[in-house]
């Protein structure tokens, strides 16, 4: 029996936070975070929205899903996101100890693994490539569009 709540299922709903952004002309990055198999925080880009270069959905995740359990460690919690996230987002995602990143798509020009390999608490699993084609997919047709 396939387990109703797994991977594939939560970076469904974080392509889900992907599509709301990209129709707001944000760049299309959603985020989930997930506690005891139950969705705590969503999120997607809203930089455009906000006019703040820090608003990027893993971001906006945290801080929700750190007001939603109030504590500002978010351990045994897992963070499902479309695109691998920056320098910037993989600092907060270790401040915060998540204990799990899932991420779509690799990000070769601005992702954490590049330029900031060490970011995460130590302790962190990463699991990347989940839905994978459906995460790049995303990107590359808001790009498209917007050339």
């Amino acid at each position: 029996m396939i387990p109703p709540f797994d991977d594939t299922y939560f970076m469904k709903q974080a392509l889900v936070e992907a599509s709301l952004a990209a129709r707001k002309g944000e760049v299309p990055v959603g985020a989930v975070i997930v506690c005891r198999n139950r969705i705590i925080a969503r999120a997607h880009n809203q930089t455009e929205l906000l006019n703040d270069p820090t608003a990027h959905a893993e971001i906006l995740a945290i801080t929700s899903a750190a007001h939603t359990i109030g504590s500002k460690y978010l351990t045994n919690c897992a963070l499902y996101v479309t695109v691998e996230p920056c320098a910037m987002c993989a600092g907060a995602i270790g401040w915060s100890h998540l204990s799990t990143l899932v991420y779509g798509s690799a990000d070769e020009k601005r992702g954490f693994r590049q330029y900031a390999p060490h970011a995460l608490h130590p302790k962190t699993i990463v699991k990347s490539g989940v839905l994978e084609k459906e995460c790049t997919d995303i990107m590359t047709d808001f790009f498209r569009k917007l050339r």
